[in-house]
């Protein structure tokens, strides 16, 4: 089965959800800024979700995760939560 890892950034608007998206594109750490401004519990762990697969997170997650360019920056991903940007930092196959 595949597996991936990732971490993301929640926020309530699709406006922070870009500013934030540009300070990481900028040079700033998705970590830090995770713990900042992430409204998950996973922020205070930079954001980190931990190993998952299909059909364990929303299906918009699914989507991006199982899709998605290794360590590249995606989102805004707007779910029933709200706006996160994401990161899968590892996948298996």
């Amino acid at each position: 089965m595949t597996t991936a890892t990732a971490r993301h950034i929640l926020v309530s608007t699709e406006e922070q959800c870009n500013d934030i998206k540009a300070q990481i594109e900028g040079g700033a750490d998705f970590a830090e800024l995770a713990k900042q401004y992430s409204s998950c519990p996973s922020g205070a762990q930079g954001g980190d979700l931990g190993e998952f697969g299909p059909g364990m997170m929303v299906p918009e997650f699914d989507k991006v995760v199982f899709s998605a360019d290794v360590h590249t920056v995606q989102g805004p991903v707007k779910t029933q939560f709200g706006y996160h940007l994401l990161e899968v930092t590892s996948r298996s196959e």
